[in-house]
């Protein structure tokens, strides 16, 4: 084909997969056993083709940026280090065609209702042992199995009502079970956000193809739970272990998505037997809590002593059925590997039926004849811990195949097999099949496993059309683990025929419900608080070493009276302005992101961006910039990205109990700035140049200029930094919007009488109004920042504690 205005060859564009069926290395994913493209992949590649390299790349950039701009991240285990990493998106989606999908959801809507019933058998009737059909020993050695919770009936009837299964597929296209993940599964969120990345980059395709939404999989089971929480009288909560924790972004994400408080143990009490939230409107009933701990942490009373994130009493609450937990507790013992050996033999006898999706084959070491076997064939197994749970966040450490053991650890281990053997099993190896990832440009084949999530609804089981696939950083199957640098794709569902557009906004007709103002928790409002009291002494910190700067590069000597003044300022305050850029407002700008983390269910990704920004910006200026005119520009990009925090909270965050509480926080701290440094620049010790700079530091140069015609002074600088009602940098301005603020409060006002900390504000308010410029000595505004700061300690001690 020639060019029609040069006349030459047109390059044809190289493509990704020119001939699937021949290339030698294609993905098993993207070919069925008869070598024909599976349903979906032809158009998939085609688009590519038709896209590009480069326009490809640019897309596959643009998710990658979605995630970092969205604060996607998962906890890295470095020994006993957490660092947070990148989501690793695998950009290319896994495609499945829904008549397959049907044939996987009926296998594990079968594979939910055998591990329902034996759970509810191991806590209840023990028959199972008692029939022979699983060893005593299974359950009796078992450290998932909580003894505390035998006999003890779920509040709902039901001990699972959210399950994962790890599903991996054969080179012939069989999919087969790996694991079940029952405790508390993880990554439902991720899926989330994979769909939304990979949508992002891929939007066009998206939308010409038939592609089943996960919207209503999250819509059914939110339903499914406040209709417990109805049922019993009490609100609906996720029990997450904190931040910490390697998935806590999912946590959050999804407490976000659905609506749903985000409670840690510390945010619960339980009162004669029933489980209370602690929340800025006093204790309030919680009767659904979505786990997302171990079960072994959550009541330090009757389960893991040692546990400082769980709630005394919980299981008493449990007992009493008051409350309801999705998963129940003891529910992990179905993660038990050597229970895979069982389940056949369980399907058959339990649901009078084989299993429709097979169980990865396994022999526990604890019978004699499956022990000499996997001794005998001790090279081509996988040998693994028989009681073994879910491992750091998708690893899958724990696991060995025994041709790959060192020789001078095989024979020791063979020795504990043969003499511990109820500690082991032996797993046949799976060769996964592989799924394309792109790589520099071209693809690749890895081996990829299936995470699928099962959710219990009004209408009984349903499964998520989609999930996430785990992904191989090689073609090494260990790589696959998040933990050793696999990565994770979005799943397509690919219909034939158009799908239903789902979401979860209400259906039409359904009735309008309102969440009280009172349901902020007092451990986010605590936080709130200080997210807006360390983003006000960052801005207060800033201006002051902005003005610093300017005249340490206006005036080449920072030994002058002013400049000295000025740091010993700062250094009272823990700043030290000789550092073009000091720790201590480092430190401040880390509080202020520690405290916004906290919190991440009830902040906007924008804010949390800016906030990130932020400090982002400061750690990039480190030690490259100087004191003077390089410290006075840093500064004010600082500035600017403070201001545009602020703004974002301020214009963008709905005016609910949450963003009172912040509210406080800013203007309790602006409040304490500006009485500290107004006593300070205006006493009688104060040098020459200290009114000017104070009125910079107020962002109030301009205002004192049209406001008073003589010259600046020290009873007009005082008037217009605390005493102007219309200044909105001034201290009356601050204890004016304190006083609304603390009166809207729940307990702010009660039969008509003030609470203490309202009350004190009024005070203080009322002392300003009628206050006079010459009565703010600077020990006047010294005590005012004292009686501001127990002003703080009530708020305190009437929501926090």
């Amino acid at each position: 084909m020639r060019n029609q205005r040069t006349g030459g060859e047109i390059p044809r564009r190289p493509s990704l997969i020119k001939d699937y069926a021949q290339l030698p290395g294609v993905p098993d994913e993207m070919i069925d056993p008869d070598g024909n493209v599976r349903a979906g992949w032809a158009a998939l590649m085609s688009a590519f083709d038709a896209l590009g390299h480069d326009e490809l790349a640019a897309r596959f950039e643009r998710a990658d940026q979605y995630l970092r701009d969205a604060g996607v991240f998962y906890r890295k285990y470095d020994g006993a280090e957490g660092k947070e990493r990148a989501w690793p998106l695998a950009h290319i989606p896994l495609l499945i065609d829904e008549s397959e999908w049907a044939t996987i959801t009926q296998g594990l809507t079968q594979r939910a209702e055998l591990l329902e019933r034996v759970v509810a058998d191991i806590y209840g009737a023990n028959e199972l042992v008692a029939r022979g059909l699983l060893p005593p020993e299974l359950i009796a050695r078992n450290p998932e199995f909580m003894r505390p919770l035998v006999g003890i009936k779920p509040a709902s009837g039901h001990y699972l009502h959210f399950c994962a299964f790890e599903l991996g597929r054969g080179p012939d296209g069989t999919w087969w079970v790996l694991g079940d993940r029952t405790q508390a599964p993880s990554g439902a969120g991720f899926a989330l956000e994979n769909r939304v990345a990979t949508t992002r980059a891929l939007s066009d395709i998206y939308a010409g193809m038939n592609i089943h939404r996960l919207a209503g999989f999250f819509r059914d089971f939110r339903d499914a739970l406040e209709a417990q929480g109805k049922r019993l009288d009490g609100r609906v909560g996720i029990l997450t272990p904190g931040q910490h924790n390697e998935t806590y972004f999912e946590h959050a994400y999804i407490a976000r998505y659905l609506g749903i408080m985000l409670l840690e143990g510390e945010d619960l009490v339980v009162v004669d037997g029933q489980v209370m939230v602690r929340t800025v409107a006093g204790l309030q009933p919680v009767s659904v809590l979505w786990r997302r701990m171990d079960a072994s942490f959550i009541d330090p009373l009757e389960l893991r002593y040692d546990s400082r994130i769980g709630t005394p009493g919980m299981v008493e609450a449990l007992r009493n059925g008051t409350v309801s937990m999705i998963n129940a507790v003891g529910s992990g013992i179905l993660e038990t590997r050597a229970l895979a050996a069982f389940m056949p033999r369980l399907a058959n006898a339990v649901l009078g039926t084989d299993l429709l999706l097979p169980e990865i084959a396994t022999w526990w070491c604890g019978q004699d004849a499956e022990r000499q076997h996997v001794l005998d064939s001790f090279d081509a197994m996988m040998i693994g811990p028989a009681f073994s749970m879910s491992l750091p966040f998708d690893d899958t450490r724990g696991t060995a195949l025994g041709s790959a053991i060192p020789e001078h650890q095989k024979e020791a281990l063979k020795d504990r097999i043969a003499a511990h053997g109820a500690d082991y099993v032996g797993q046949e190896p799976v060769r996964l099949s592989t799924a394309p990832v792109y790589v520099e440009g071209k693809l690749e084949p890895r081996p990829i496993t299936l995470r699928v999530y099962a959710a219990r609804t009004e209408r009984g089981w349903t499964i998520m059309p989609g999930g996430f696939a785990r992904v191989g950083s090689s073609h090494d199957t260990s790589a696959i683990a998040m933990q050793r640098g696999g990565q994770a794709a979005d799943v397509w569902v690919v219909s034939s025929t158009p799908v239903e557009r789902v979401s979860l906004l209400p259906r039409e007709g359904e009735k309008l419900v309102r969440n009280p103002a009172g349901n902020l928790p007092s451990r986010a409002a605590d936080n709130l608080i200080w997210l807006g009291r360390y983003a006000e002494r960052c801005e207060a910190t800033v201006r002051i070493l902005r003005a610093y700067n300017a005249r340490v590069a206006e005036l080449s000597n920072p030994d002058i009276p002013l400049l000295k003044h000025t740091r010993d300022y700062l250094e009272a305050v823990d700043v030290d302005a000789t550092e073009a850029l000091p720790l201590g407002l480092l430190q401040a700008i880390d509080s202020a992101v520690l405290s916004a983390s906290q919190i991440r269910d009830r902040f906007s990704p924008d804010g949390w961006l800016a906030l990130n920004d932020l400090q982002k910006t400061a750690q990039r200026f480190g030690t490259r910039i100087h004191s003077g005119d390089d410290a006075t520009r840093a500064m004010t990009v600082l500035l600017r990205k403070l201001a545009g925090f602020s703004g974002l909270v301020h214009e963008n965050m709905y005016r609910f109990a949450g963003w009172r509480f912040l509210e406080i926080g800013r203007r309790l701290e602006r409040s304490i700035q500006i009485a500290r440094v107004t006593g300070w620049f205006t006493g009688k010790d104060a040098p020459d140049g200290a009114l000017e700079m104070l009125l910079e530091i107020g962002d109030s140069v301009m205002s004192h200029r049209r406001r008073y015609s003589v010259s600046a002074g020290t009873q007009s600088a005082i008037d217009l930094l605390v005493l102007d009602p219309l200044n909105p940098r001034s201290a009356i301005f601050q204890l004016a919007e304190l006083r609304v603020q603390l009166e809207t409060l729940p307990g702010g006002i009660e039969d008509g009488q003030l609470s203490p900390a309202a009350k004190l504000a009024l005070e203080l308010h009322t002392d300003l109004v009628i206050a006079e410029p010459g009565d703010m000595t600077p020990a006047a505004l010294d005590k005012l920042a004292s009686d501001i700061g127990m002003l703080a300690s009530l708020v305190a001690s009437a929501y926090f504690t």
